[in-house]
């Protein structure tokens, strides 16, 4: 009997005859003597990351997805957050789970009362118990049940299991179905695939850290191993005083956001919102001139991972400085590139324009060591145009009570100002760090909110698409990992430039630049799931936004010249 249909299978290269109804974990398993040593955790069909447990009824593309790639390692992450869960209601029925951020190496979650009488357990053993649970889980090999039902069945569901952020998040988002799991009776919700059961999940460690504990998924680097946690103090520090913030306010998660803009409160929101980045911005403004007339912080030095916020941040700075009665002058490392023929190279053999060698460093701390000399310097632009550095007679002299504010990604790399003595320099470091949470389980990644704001940049004011933004991020990325992040604990302080109702504000700009990925656009999958976790904010007017927003230089319509 000749099959129903064919699906294209991009990994063997070959159309394959299935009869329709069956699982992509099923079609695997068929040709596993073919895929060679990829053992598959999910699958992109039409570009468009799935489940194993998805059946195909019609002709699809697919491509089977390891755990180490992008996709693969988020499912293996969420499904390793389930068994975590599974494990506590196991274990500590009385207590509620929350996974607050990803810090340290690994993602931090923590034990709350679900009753007032409920009695917290020991950390340390607390830690203990889960981690056996869940290898005893990952031993059974037990399927992670993939259901859809109507919305309102969900939400008693729901209700009944003690879930009460999950309840609120499906009340504002108003879908008709949803999907849920069930893992060893237990049941949650998880936006995106999961693992099509734990025998998948090898490799994870649980270890104690701070309040409470630390979810180690697979290292990046060496996914054969689990990720080790790192120090990231100052980060930690940055975090737990905006999660604070967030309680106070009452807006801990998206169903909480949503509900505020329901009742009219977005305006409240932004400029609560807005105040605290004032404030913190005023508080660093001061520290740093406290120890100017000390005789240090001569130098200012901002640096971030891409779209956090630095150029505004770093013109707001300046604003406070000068009402601190300082002179701040403003260099942009972009100025101080190489020529594009000396640029080093990547692994893929573009320029890597992330590289702290990219710079002329020589330069740089020639110039800045004239400056602080009280020298007029002659300083240079660099065209973009032509690759090249200019000199077109524009000098800096500094004055009296001058101080220099140099925005860039290398700020906090030692390297960058080898030659200043270090009590001259004040580092600051920038970074979108979401502390808002889609559910108890579901944290929203920094990655995302920086990303969605590129694409929202580029778009409006380099011309760039969606996919073209969405094909370098993975570069971007290495970049960070390699010159950004193993500086951030060199800081002398830290600013949050995330904004609580920055995503409902970016909706509607960031779901019409991503519905223009075409379908059959690799991108397309990454701009799937952006869209998709845009659909569960409410839209937030920017109206209220205040031209001095960091978030305008995003959206556009600010007040300060970029």
């Amino acid at each position: 009997m000749s099959a129903q249909l064919k699906i294209f299978c991009k990994n063997i290269g070959e159309y394959i005859d299935i009869n329709g109804g069956e699982t992509l974990l099923e079609i695997a398993q068929t040709l596993k003597p073919r895929l060679g040593n990829l053992d598959p955790i999910c699958a992109a069909v039409n570009n468009k990351t799935e489940p194993l447990q998805y059946q195909l009824f019609g002709p699809k593309q697919v491509e089977f997805l390891s755990r180490e790639s992008a996709s693969g390692m988020r499912v293996y992450t969420r499904s390793l957050c389930m068994m975590l869960y599974c494990a506590v209601k196991h274990n500590y029925p009385d207590m509620r789970l929350r996974i607050e951020h990803s810090i340290a190496g690994g993602y931090y979650c923590r034990l709350f009362r679900a009753t007032p009488t409920a009695t917290p357990p020991d950390r340390a053993e607390a830690c203990r118990t889960l981690l056996g649970y869940m290898r005893g889980l990952q031993k059974r090999d037990v399927p992670f049940e993939r259901k859809e039902r109507l919305t309102a069945d969900v939400i008693e569901k729901m209700r009944a299991s003690g879930l009460p952020d999950k309840v609120q998040l499906l009340e504002t988002t108003h879908e008709l179905y949803t999907i849920f799991y069930r893992l060893d009776g237990v049941i949650d919700s998880y936006y995106g695939a999961l693992a099509p059961s734990t025998g998948h999940l090898n490799i994870f460690d649980l270890v104690p850290y701070k309040e409470g504990f630390l979810l180690m998924a697979l290292d990046r680097k060496n996914p054969d191993v689990p990720a080790q946690q790192i120090t990231q103090e100052k980060m930690y520090e940055a975090y737990v005083e905006y999660l604070h913030f967030n309680r106070v306010i009452g807006i801990s998660n998206v169903g909480q956001l949503n509900k505020a803009v329901d009742e009219n409160l977005s305006s409240d929101l932004i400029n609560v919102a807005e105040a605290m980045h004032d404030k913190k911005i005023a508080q660093i403004a001061d520290e740093i001139t406290r120890r100017y007339h000390k005789g240090g912080a001569r130098i200012v030095l901002i640096a971030g991972p891409s779209s956090s916020g630095k150029t505004t941040t770093t013109k707001r700075l300046g604003i406070y400085l000068t009402t601190n009665l300082l002179k701040p002058k403003m260099i942009s490392l972009d100025n101080y590139f190489v020529n594009r023929d000396n640029t080093p190279r990547d692994e893929t053999g573009d320029y890597d324009y992330e590289s702290l060698y990219a710079l002329d460093l020589d330069q740089f701390n020639a110039d800045l060591t004239a400056l602080l000399a009280g020298k007029e310097v002659e300083m240079p632009t660099y065209s973009f145009e032509l690759g090249k550095r200019l000199y077109k007679g524009n000098t800096l002299r500094l004055e009296e009570d001058s101080i220099l504010l140099i925005e860039g990604i290398h700020g906090l790399n030692p390297e960058l100002t080898a030659s200043i003595p270090e009590e001259m320099k004040y580092r600051v470091y920038v970074s979108a760090l979401t502390t808002l949470s889609i559910d108890d389980h579901n944290w929203i990644p920094t990655t995302d909110n920086r990303l969605l704001r590129r694409i929202i940049r580029d778009h409006k004011y380099r011309g760039a698409s969606a996919v073209e933004s969405i094909r370098r991020w993975p570069s971007v990325r290495r970049g960070e990992e390699k010159w950004i992040f193993p500086y951030q604990e060199n800081a002398d302080s830290t600013f949050n430039s995330s904004l609580l109702f920055e995503l409902g504000v970016m909706k509607d700009y960031g779901e019409a630049i991503l519905r223009d990925v075409p379908n059959d656009a690799p991108e397309y999958a990454e701009a799937y799931r952006l869209r998709r976790f845009l659909s569960y904010f409410k839209q937030i007017p920017d109206r209220d936004v205040p031209p001095t927003s960091l978030l305008r230089e995003f959206l556009g319509g600010s007040s300060f010249h970029y």
